[in-house]
């Protein structure tokens, strides 16, 4: 723990998981649940967070089950609003006061995740994630393949970019799953996250595992 320790007090850029960590819901499965089809998704999640499929075989085949359309998007946006994770506002807080870029970088879906990031007061540019594509009249349509969040090891890929565009030294990735542990290298850092959801494959490999944003914020002190 202590090298990842040492890590995270010098980070130059922190990349935050979305799903079951910056928010407390899985959000595709959140939307599946609004569309009628919670229970076949809910699974196919959890074997992709747990390692037991490619993330890029989950995604299409939750999305072609799903198909959901532009107003059923927009509605659930409204009706439901996503639910902060504990203490995360404190902690994006802090990390700006010190004037430390904070990233989300996620599997999910960059419309659902917006309004999230406008509640951080994080900026649209920071979000790496996955974009749905919609006919002209609002039908699913696809997804952006091009996106690296659309793949496995897609969140190594962005912390490539963000070293490349940016310069920086010292990334941290912190997340629930196997694509956030997946991420580092070459993030120079991962920290388990599990206090909504504790995955046991995740919690065995990392180095520092944590169940409340308090310690980060507390340790980054010291």
């Amino acid at each position: 723990m202590e090298d990842v320790l040492k890590v995270w007090q010098r980070a130059d850029a922190v990349c935050l998981d979305v799903d079951s960590t910056t928010i407390q819901e899985e959000g595709i499965d959140e939307l599946a649940k609004f569309c009628g089809k919670g229970e076949t998704i809910r699974n196919l999640t959890s074997k992709a967070m747990g390692g037991k499929m490619t993330f890029e075989e989950a995604l299409k085949l939750r999305l072609d089950l799903l198909q959901p359309s532009l107003t059923q998007i927009d509605a659930f946006i409204r009706d439901k609003p996503a639910t902060l994770t504990p203490g995360i506002e404190d902690l994006v807080q802090m990390l700006h006061e010190k004037t430390v870029p904070v990233y989300l970088v996620s599997g999910g879906f960059r419309r659902l995740i917006g309004p999230v990031a406008k509640r951080l007061n994080i900026p649209e540019g920071r979000i790496y994630a996955n974009t749905l594509l919609f006919s002209d009249s609002g039908e699913y349509a696809g997804f952006d393949i091009n996106e690296p969040t659309s793949r496995s090891g897609g969140k190594g890929k962005v912390i490539e970019e963000l070293k490349r565009l940016h310069g920086y030294k010292s990334v941290v990735m912190i997340g629930d799953g196997m694509t956030d542990l997946e991420a580092c290298p070459p993030g120079d850092a991962f920290i388990g996250f599990g206090g909504v959801v504790i995955r046991e494959a995740v919690k065995d490999k990392a180095k520092w595992y944590i169940l409340e944003f308090r310690e980060l914020i507390d340790s980054y002190k010291q």
